[in-house]
């Protein structure tokens, strides 16, 4: 998508976005392409590695899409994706856009509780999972009432659920695909606020076309001949899914598929050299882990370029990046309701240390102050982006009020705060509300502090991040126990386990501190910023 240029000022002059009218991103990803090109390199727990080509991805999908039509799901029914990093995964996601359906893609880690309310909320119709995750949809199906399928990848039918080999070898290769418009409903992605319950950003079929720009600048213009694209993010996060996944198919670049119980910097060098890996998208903590491990000698890891975001990169990180690969690791930015609109892109300008990039081709990204004017260079407020913009989400799913107030006027809010030099550099300051960043992940504390308001020991709870050196933040938990219970290590264990059961391992409290009470509002309202200065002042040496 982006022009040939020489510089930034070239490149934004003579980009244009090209969105048709109509677009659908299962076509798009899979049927353009030679059938005997590489589309998926899959390496299994043993080691194995089979290798899906575009020919197959497309007879396999519209498999799928055709075995889903006979299970009843139809156009605009949303379709749940717990899955990791598989063909299998991709397949569902390929077969769900084809169908005209909403994907609604799951993290693995999630707890029953963080399932079942999302499934809920979307009224999902059909789960796609495998053996090892299926008790907890079983768990929760009675209460989801809309749920009238379940496909097991690996399964054999029990427990009223369908086969997904099954489904495949009785289906048909040929799929008529839906005749979607590019402002289409296509995916419903979960984002966790400051307060209520997490919410469904509701993307269109246009939003891979918008994120090109914000992957091909920070992965130093890709594609390239012999490009191979690999992530240890999953996929069920927007960073796997549109910022690796579906933009590389899209290109007609392979990318690698690889579940990864834990990020094990060493097996990482391995993978990539293993592979010939060229093109990485590594979430900060990775990052952080590769650099604090020792670098193994002769490791054979050669990407060509390494994209990250979610976490200013200091000085000392892009130099690790230079010495260890030879090149400059881009930053980028961005969040699931609009994502990838600011990055580097070390080919074009200089990088510079503690800024996330320059605003990415075709969007535009200001500062501004609480009434929605833009502020000028050296300013700090609000990073907002301009409707309208072909990455943005449509909305909330079925929450219009937390829609509208994500504007002021045509910019879309982001939460954070930041300023912009003279040159277009943006740099990160911090959040403006309570979410919590943490490994790459944006935690809303108001469902853990849910999650932790029913344990029976309970009586109030608030969360907030506090820093760490390898998450950015972790997350604690100031406790209020309800009378006559010991605040003791084993109650708070017991609530870390009730929290990475029911939610998922990355929201669970790292840190617990029980108190008599809490700092509130005359409503009500726990004050979290008072948490976050007393927690200040404790780290500082300013309090006991």
């Amino acid at each position: 998508m982006l022009p040939a240029a020489k510089d930034y000022a070239e490149l934004i002059a003579k980009f244009r976005w090209d969105i048709p009218a109509r677009f659908n991103i299962g076509v798009d990803v899979c049927d353009r392409h030679a059938p005997d090109k590489p589309a998926l390199i899959f390496e299994d727990d043993s080691g194995r590695a089979r290798e899906i080509r575009f020919g197959a991805l497309r007879a396999l999908s519209n498999r799928f899409a055709n075995a889903l039509t006979a299970l009843g799901i139809s156009r605009g029914d949303r379709i749940g994706i717990l899955l990791q990093q598989s063909p299998e995964a991709a397949i569902a996601h390929i077969a769900a856009y084809k169908l005209g359906a909403i994907a609604v893609p799951l993290f693995v880690l999630f707890g029953e509780d963080a399932l079942e309310y999302r499934l809920g909320d979307c009224a999902a119709a059909c789960v796609v999972t495998d053996a090892a995750h299926l008790p907890k949809i079983l768990a929760v199906r009675a209460r989801l009432p809309a749920l009238r399928r379940i496909v097991v990848v690996d399964g054999r039918g029990a427990d009223g659920t369908e086969d997904f080999q099954r489904l495949l070898d009785a289906a048909s290769d040929a799929f008529v695909p839906a005749d979607t418009a590019a402002d289409d409903p296509a995916l419903i992605i979960y984002t966790s606020g400051t307060t209520g319950n997490p919410k469904g950003a509701l993307h269109a079929h246009r939003v891979l076309l918008g994120h090109l720009p914000g992957v091909e600048m920070p992965q130093d213009l890709f594609p390239q001949p012999g490009d191979l694209f690999w992530t240890p993010a999953d996929w069920a996060w927007i960073g796997g899914l549109l910022d690796v996944l579906l933009p590389s198919l899209h290109h007609g670049v392979p990318v690698l598929a690889k579940r990864l119980r834990k990020f094990d910097p060493v097996a990482a060098y391995a993978l990539m050299a293993r592979h010939r890996v060229r093109n990485v998208f590594l979430p900060p903590t990775a990052l952080k882990l590769l650099r604090q491990a020792p670098v193994p000698a002769g490791h054979g890891a050669a990407p060509r370029s390494i994209g990250s975001g979610g976490e200013t990169l200091g000085e000392e990180l892009l130099e690790w990046g230079r010495a260890t690969f030879g090149l400059t690791i881009n930053e980028f930015y961005g969040q699931t309701e609009c994502n990838l609109v600011v990055a580097n892109c070390a080919p074009l300008y200089p990088v510079r240390a503690g800024s996330m990039g320059r605003a990415a081709a075709g969007h535009r990204v200001a500062i501004i102050d609480e009434a929605g004017n833009e502020l000028g260079p050296g300013e700090t407020g609000e990073i907002a982006v301009r409707r309208p913009d072909p990455v943005m989400f449509l909305g909330y799913w079925n929450n219009a009020t937390a829609t509208h107030e994500k504007f002021a006027g045509d910019w879309l809010k982001t939460g954070d705060r930041g300023r912009r030099d003279a040159d277009g550099y943006f740099k990160y300051v911090g959040r403006a509300d309570d979410v919590i960043t943490s490994a790459g992940y944006r935690i809303g504390p108001a469902e853990i502090e849910d999650c932790l308001l029913r344990h029976p020991a309970v009586a109030l709870a608030a969360v907030i991040g506090v820093p760490d050196p390898v998450r950015t933040e972790a997350i604690k938990a100031f406790v209020v126990p309800k009378p006559g219970i010991a605040a003791d290590e084993a109650l708070a264990e017991d609530l870390r386990a009730h929290v990475r059961a029911r939610l998922a391992a990355h929201e669970y409290p790292r840190e617990v501190e029980f108190v008599p009470d809490l700092p509130m509002t005359a409503t009500g309202k726990i004050v979290r910023r008072e948490l976050k200065r007393r927690e200040a002042e404790k780290r500082e040496g300013k309090a006991p």
